[in-house]
């Protein structure tokens, strides 16, 4: 293969292993193609030269769980790259749904410089993360007796804004806290940002602990407050969601920040602080 087409294959290599978590890895099928030693040597010094007959095909893997994905690279490195899910006893149903949903994320961020990159930290993995927590979670004993007459979840929301969201890590960070902490909410990515979460008290204290701590430019906590009675009736659910697994949403324009708060009738919240109005479309 040309030298510039290597490169750039090592290039958004690099990107996932270094996005990569402790228990999630990348791993190379065929280990005669010489892909992890070029990708060790390029880690070392990016001008180091390889030479390799083959694209890269590696494995995204959640350390001990039964489902991964396979990425078979271009010539050309992300675009134009084959993405497939593999997994122990899958049934047919999940592997179409999940090779749906990879299709569709592909097709979102076709315009990506790193799409693969992209689709892997941003959207597979904290999926995967989601659902193996899912699994580990299933526990259908009764409850302990000190859960009985225990005080029910005092529902809370929170809205941030800043002067930009775009880092992948922090995307993705808020992604998993909102599955560990059983959220809902969204992020509005790019120019401003805007970030907003519902759940129960606690967990939305330590959400905010979270996103304080990360480095931001001009990070606004515009308020941190109970959910009134006419607010916990709804949800920022999908119609087409799982009952009772919260979801989590990114969007592009302000516009759909105005339109999903209007939708499930807090849009007075975000017009209020001046971010988008009631004619946004």
């Amino acid at each position: 293969m040309l030298s510039e087409s290597i490169t750039r294959q090592l290039e958004e290599l690099q990107l996932i292993k270094c996005s990569l978590l402790p228990d999630e890895e990348l791993r190379f099928i065929d280990d005669n193609s010489g892909w992890t030693e070029a990708l060790d040597a390029y880690s070392l010094d990016p001008d180091s030269t390889h030479r390799l007959e083959s694209p890269a095909l590696f494995s995204i893997r959640l350390i001990g769980y039964k489902t991964w994905f396979e990425v078979a690279f271009s010539a050309a490195g992300g675009r134009g790259s084959a993405v497939s899910v593999k997994g122990e006893d899958m049934s047919r149903s999940q592997q179409d749904w999940w090779n749906s949903f990879i299709s569709n994320k592909l097709e979102e961020i076709s315009d990506s410089e790193f799409p693969i990159y992209q689709l892997v930290s941003l959207h597979l993995l904290p999926l995967l993360h989601e659902e193996h927590e899912r699994h580990c979670g299933t526990d259908n004993s009764p409850l302990p007796a000190s859960a009985i007459g225990r005080s029910p979840v005092e529902p809370y929301h929170v809205l941030f804004t800043s002067h930009h969201l775009i880092s992948p890590n922090k995307r993705r960070s808020l992604q998993q806290w909102s599955s560990s902490l059983s959220l809902t909410g969204f992020a509005k990515v790019g120019y401003p940002g805007v970030i907003y979460a519902q759940g129960d008290r606690q967990n939305i204290e330590e959400f905010v602990e979270n996103v304080k701590a990360m480095q931001w430019l001009a990070l606004k906590v515009r308020f941190v407050e109970p959910l009134q009675p006419r607010e916990c009736d709804r949800t920022l659910l999908d119609d087409d969601s799982t009952e009772g697994h919260p979801r989590w949403k990114e969007f592009q324009k302000v516009g759909k920040v105005v339109e999903e708060m209007r939708r499930i009738g807090r849009e007075e919240y975000v017009v209020e602080m001046g971010i988008g109005s009631t004619g946004t479309k």
